[in-house]
């Protein structure tokens, strides 16, 4: 084997190897499952991309962004490696085409969304390929103690078990060392193959500018913040907490000449891959935009290495968030500055959406419920002697009123528990409509399933020239098992003979009714979700707390995550250059202010209780439901009774939820 560094040079065309690069690279070759700490923008991808090169099957790359994904893939494409993605958003010959590239060897990187594997078809395709290597991008999504917490990624290890991939490699810019240990355990990562490279980045200014509480503080940031673009030159980020806001500065800099422009989830996946092209566009400065105003939704593959300025108009959602965010200035290793416009004001938004995703006690019961309700005897092609759990997702949500991504956590907790074990996600709603001869098409049919093909065909009931197969029938009059039926419709499918379509996505779970014990469930479960409740918030405190330290920001940023070799002294923060920031303080309402507010307040409240009692009887009106309408916290009890349309709904979002949640009960005992 050629030395690496001249792989390096003919493969990749780089020099030579950056920090932590070589010795990830050589852990992996020498059969070491690894974890590599490295700063936004430090190479971290050719780690994985190099190494797959040396192995001789497949390395599966999960990602947890489209974005991201394409992004890597052109940079494969340049250095000829063939890579591939599954996603959304291609069409079912696309899809097929890099199946095919896989089976065959053709494909060496297939990078997918963690979600890929509920997919019925993938699951049942990837069991049969050889994989050398799983690679997990953003892995501190795998850990509850770290942010951008993704429940579906704690199936990665049980995954990896079930595909027999001998080794993985965890990447991530943003880790503490609780964080490190939490993800290298789950994997089984030793200590020694943990490589983190200096986290300190010398060509970041850190400024934090106090806005005064006696004035709008919307209208002085957006002062601060023309300032600050005017005295910087080049491609700017400006990151807001909400949707309205950041097409509202948007609007307020075009208004004022500047190449700007909003971005968020809201939009479209067109208008945002045309946002996005636009900014990464360095050749046309006629069609550059230069200044994007953006949620957290942008950002993350963002691969623009001369981003001089990034803004921060609201409060970061953490220190890990802040970090990852300004880690998107200067990749080029060039002055860049990172400026936070530092209020209080957006403080109560941050915690509210924590207190907004933390499920009720009652919430939590009626989930419990619906497994011990629902669970039936498995039909004898399931597994005879397992109790079986089927729910859809968007329905299980509506049902218990809890969001979904808490509610996916709490299905984590109980696989984690050995209550449920997942067994495969299935559509529940198929469909079959032929296109070609069904006859003639039995001479393409492979040998081994000529049998079952037939009785296929007489399995079909039709309602005009739509034909739903009956699964329960096909195995018991010829022993077919929905697997089976539906490996001979998607083979027919690709050769263009039918058409099939499939909805009602349904996650099918082995209920271990011996671990099943209802009340200390439900007592775990509301712990956990309490105990994470108060550790984001803690989180919050944490970032106010450190945004206020009179000691050296980057040095203190660098402590965070681990990094003990960062100057005690940068010279290019607000610290070392003698302005430690505090917080101003939000001015005090005045007592005829304070009850005016509760005053309408109960009349708030008094309409969404008439309005809830009359549209859905059943539903449980707590203080927490009540105070969630009010400051604008999303719930699915609140789309079923159409809450939005009460005048009440958001009317306190700017409150801190624990105040109004106070005046709510009070409200409640007087009435």
């Amino acid at each position: 084997m050629m030395p690496l560094e001249q792989t390096l040079r003919s493969q990749f065309g780089f020099d030579a190897f950056r920090e932590g690069q070589k010795q990830t690279i050589e852990q992996l070759l020498s059969g070491h499952s690894s974890l590599a700490v490295f700063p936004t923008g430090s190479g971290k991808s050719l780690c994985y991309q190099f190494t797959a090169t040396q192995l001789p099957n497949l390395t599966l790359v999960i990602s947890p962004l489209i974005a991201l994904m394409h992004d890597q893939l052109s940079f494969l494409a340049s250095k000829g490696i063939p890579a591939a993605c599954l996603d959304s958003s291609q069409s079912k010959e696309e899809s097929q085409a890099v199946m095919s590239g896989v089976q065959d060897g053709s494909i060496k990187i297939l990078m997918i969304s963690v979600e890929r594997f509920k997919n019925e078809r993938f699951r049942r395709f990837i069991k049969h390929i050889a994989i050398s290597m799983l690679v997990v991008d953003e892995a501190h999504c795998i850990s509850e103690w770290g942010h951008n917490f993704r429940p579906d990624y704690l199936k990665l290890p049980s995954y990896q078990q079930e595909l027999a991939i001998p080794l993985v490699l965890l990447l991530t810019a943003t880790a503490t060392r609780r964080v490190q240990r939490d993800m290298a355990q789950k994997f089984a990562i030793h200590p020694e193959h943990i490589t983190q490279t200096g986290f300190y980045r010398h060509n970041l200014d850190i400024e934090l500018i106090s806005i005064p509480s006696d004035v709008n503080p919307y209208e002085e940031k957006l002062n601060q913040l023309k300032t600050t673009l005017d005295d910087t030159q080049g491609a700017s980020i400006v990151y807001v907490t909400q949707q309205k806001t950041a097409e509202d500065v948007a609007r307020a800099l075009q208004a004022d000449g500047y190449s700007a422009i909003a971005y968020h989830a809201g939009l479209d996946s067109d208008t945002r891959s045309a946002i996005q092209a636009r900014f990464m566009n360095d050749k046309d400065t006629t069609s550059q935009t230069r200044i994007i105003v953006a949620t957290i939704a942008f950002g993350m593959g963002i691969d623009k290495s001369d981003i001089r300025l990034v803004v921060h108009f609201d409060l970061p959602k953490s220190i890990e968030n802040y970090s990852q965010e300004i880690g998107r200035a200067g990749r080029d290793n060039q002055p860049s500055r990172c400026v936070l416009l530092a209020s209080l004001e957006g403080l109560s938004t941050l915690e509210n959406f924590v207190y907004g995703d933390t499920p009720e006690p009652q919430d939590i019961d009626r989930l419990l419920k619906s497994i011990t309700e629902q669970t039936t005897h498995a039909p004898v092609h399931y597994d005879a002697s397992n109790a079986i759990w089927e729910t859809q997702p968007y329905a299980l949500s509506n049902l218990t009123n809890i969001r979904s991504l808490p509610l996916k956590t709490l299905l984590v907790q109980l696989e984690l528990l050995n209550v449920i074990t997942p067994k495969y996600t299935y559509y529940a709603d198929v469909r079959v409509k032929w296109e070609g001869d069904r006859t003639a098409f039995a001479n393409r049919i492979p040998t081994e399933w000529q049998a079952a093909y037939q009785a296929i065909l007489k399995g079909i009931q039709y309602k005009k020239i739509w034909g739903t197969p009956d699964f329960d029938a096909l195995f018991n009059d010829a022993g077919l098992s929905r697997g089976e039926v539906l490996n001979i419709l998607e083979f027919a499918a690709d050769h263009h003979v039918l058409t099939l379509e499939s909805k009602g996505l349904t996650d099918v779970y082995q209920v271990h009714t011996e671990h099943f014990h209802h009340q200390t469930l439900a007592n775990q479960l509301h712990q956990y979700t309490e105990e994470k409740q108060n550790a984001e918030i803690e989180r919050i405190a944490t970032m106010i707390r450190f945004f206020q330290l009179d000691r050296c920001l980057n040095h203190n940023l660098a402590r965070y995550f681990g990094d003990q070799n960062a100057p005690e002294h940068c010279g290019h923060c607000s610290v070392c250059r003698g302005k430690p920031l505090t917080f101003a303080q939000s001015h005090t309402a005045s007592e005829a202010e304070s009850n005016d507010w509760k005053n309408r307040l109960a009349e708030y409240c008094a309409e969404f209780i008439q309005h809830v009692q009359t549209k859905s009887p059943m539903t449980d009106i707590t203080p927490v439901l009540i105070t969630r309408f009010l400051t604008g916290l999303t719930q699915p009890i609140f789309t079923k009774v159409k809450a939005r349309q009460l005048q009440g709904f958001g009317v306190y979002e700017e409150k801190r939820y624990l105040a109004v949640k106070g005046a709510v009960t009070q409200c409640l005992s007087h009435r």
